[in-house]
């Protein structure tokens, strides 16, 4: 009996440390990266939508878009709504992706919602940080009006409408 229990002990050690790969990075939750709810979860999007900015990623981004995705902002020196569809959407995104540093969004507390399991609309504070290069950092507050739907109850969410509300 005695030596079952030793052997236990040296093999259980061997399996833990048989599951870890010295060779894979650590995941960096200080840089706002993290493991993300399922997609037909409010936050699930989100944290997804943390991630590709975080890690400039266009590929997690479009997969939150719907293919009738409006974004939509008011230009305040002209007094009137702009907006643009998907494909123009994800160029400009790329175009911010490829020109900052590093890209930083905090969500912040839901501030109001409305509708049903299939269509939400859901108004979120948020404070995004675009570092262009050390001296160069943009800093925009304000809250993000977004409308997600879905075709089933275990489909995932898609944001179809995001009015921006920002200070920039």
């Amino acid at each position: 009996m005695f030596r079952h229990k030793n052997i236990l002990l040296f093999i259980f050690p061997l399996i833990y440390l048989s599951c870890i790969n010295p060779f894979a990075p650590g995941w960096d939750d200080e840089a706002g990266q993290q493991i993300c709810p399922n997609l037909t979860e409010i936050e699930g999007v989100l944290c997804n939508f943390r991630n590709a900015y975080s890690f400039k990623d266009t590929t997690i981004y479009g997969n939150l878009l719907s293919p009738d995705f409006t974004f939509i902002y008011r230009d305040y020196d002209r007094g009137v709504d702009v907006s643009w569809g998907r494909e123009e959407e994800m160029r400009i995104t790329y175009g911010l992706f490829q020109s900052a540093q590093s890209l930083s969004i905090i969500w912040n507390k839901e501030i109001a919602s409305s509708g049903d399991s299939l269509r939400k609309t859901v108004v979120f504070g948020f404070n995004l940080t675009i570092t262009f290069n050390p001296s160069d950092i943009a800093r925009v507050d304000g809250y993000a009006n977004l409308t997600f739907e879905r075709v089933g109850f275990t489909s995932p969410w898609k944001i179809v409408r995001w009015r921006d509300e920002s200070n920039f």
